[in-house]
């Protein structure tokens, strides 16, 4: 029941708003249950994770940063986990994990940090040396 009116939700899909990094980012065809008589919105746990992942993903296509799974591929490439890959760059322990599972959106300045690992031979050497 909708928790503004008691009515019935219905299960819908249409375009839902969600700010990244304090921009709205517009995701269609979000799932969600909406009120057929006073427009309420409610999304399930699933709906919200699913729009949570899918809003950052259009963030970073729209601003040119690297995928999850390109993020994934880097730290595969150099066989590193992602603790250590965390400690290379100075991050928090779990800033890797939430990257590549769509959690959270890694910054335009560790974009191109990344970038030069993956671009720029004896880049990560040279991190191993210096910044762990």
């Amino acid at each position: 029941a909708c928790p503004a009116c008691g009515t019935t939700m219905v299960e819908k899909f249409g375009t839902l708003r969600l700010p990244v990094n304090g921009e709205e980012i517009a995701v269609p065809s979000a799932a969600h249950l909406g009120c057929p008589r006073c427009g309420e919105v409610v999304l399930r746990f699933q709906d919200s994770k699913r729009l949570g992942e899918d809003a950052i993903a259009l963030y970073r296509k729209k601003h040119g940063l690297l995928s999850a799974d390109e993020i994934r591929a880097i730290r595969d490439r150099f066989k590193l986990t992602q603790a250590e890959l965390a400690r290379l760059l100075r991050l928090g322990a779990n800033t890797p994990s939430r990257w590549e599972s769509g959690r959270n959106v890694q910054t335009a300045a560790m974009d191109i940090l990344l970038r030069l690992i993956r671009d720029l031979p004896g880049s990560i050497d040279y991190l191993r040396d210096h910044a762990a």
